[in-house]
């Protein structure tokens, strides 16, 4: 499976179903090679993944990630084997640990340390698997020693809310020959206060949550840049802004730190899906 250098990633409860099949379409048109989706209380993982996969015919889909909560490693491995026979293989199954209030408040199961419990679930799902190395498996690992796990029993990582400067930690902890598929958000926006206005909208939600905070925290950012919607110096970190030089610059930075594959995420006005596929027009891989 080829991931292609460049992918989009979209939540998928963000948009509805007519909306996702002319975003979708738009993605594939344009020559992305992976559409990225997450999982978090509305459409579940598989079922949304068929969906996308029945609206095409050449673009990978990949859960980013579908949570090891909602489903046993067994079902995640026939969930897998399924979608890629079904779409001639173009199914990525991107496996992730969530967070606590997904886990216990929304799911009402015990989070159990994070390591422990991932490495079990991949384990489970490898077992007695001759093709075990070969499973388009990724881990939405953060930290040194989750992502040492997925180079480990996986194919790769896909790092979300990430900087180049992770992406280079993350390419020395995998090692060479796993994927390494990061996430960046871009804002094809040239005024700053608008720009750093819509980021600290769309990072508000991960601002609460350890796993993330925590991983700003190892990667150079300090408490005050968390607190208040985020410093501006966080933000501009996060967000790629400005016009399409600026956007490609930050992708390329990512790709210079040993990335292989970026998917994109277009940050905009909530609704304002002409704004998102504009970006996505402007950072085409095809240009087409």
């Amino acid at each position: 499976m080829d991931l292609g250098r460049m992918g989009v990633w979209c939540g998928a409860d963000k948009l509805g179903v007519s909306q996702w099949k002319d975003y979708i379409a738009t993605v594939e048109r344009l020559g992305y090679g992976t559409q990225w989706y997450s999982e978090s209380t509305g459409f579940e993982s598989m079922s949304f993944g068929s969906f996308l996969l029945g609206q095409t015919t050449r673009i990978n889909v990949g859960s980013s990630i579908a949570n090891i909560y909602a489903r046993d490693a067994a079902a995640s491995r026939a969930g897998l084997r399924t979608l890629g026979a079904l779409s001639g293989g173009r199914y990525v199954l991107g496996l992730g640990v969530s967070h606590v209030p997904l886990v216990e408040g929304f799911r009402g199961h015990h989070y159990g340390r994070p390591i422990e419990t991932m490495r079990a679930y991949l384990e489970a799902i490898r077992a007695e698997q001759d093709d075990a190395e070969r499973l388009p498996i990724v881990v939405a690992a953060l930290g040194p020693r989750m992502l040492e796990l997925a180079a480990e029993l996986a194919r790769g990582a896909i790092p979300y809310n990430v900087t180049p400067v992770h992406t280079a930690m993350a390419r020395t902890r995998l090692g060479p020959g796993r994927w390494l598929a990061v996430e960046q958000k871009v804002c094809l926006e040239p005024d700053p206060t608008t720009a750093l206005e819509l980021a600290r909208t769309e990072l508000c939600r991960y601002m609460r949550l350890p796993n993330y905070r925590n991983n700003w925290l190892r990667i150079g950012f300090e408490e005050p840049d968390l607190e208040n919607g985020g410093s501006e110096r966080f933000l501009n970190a996060m967000v790629a802004w400005g016009n399409e030089a600026a956007i490609e610059a930050r992708i390329q930075e990512h790709f210079d730190a040993g990335a292989d594959h970026v998917c994109i995420q277009p940050v905009h006005p909530p609704g304002a899906l002409d704004r998102a596929k504009a970006m996505l027009e402007a950072f085409a891989p095809t240009g087409d």
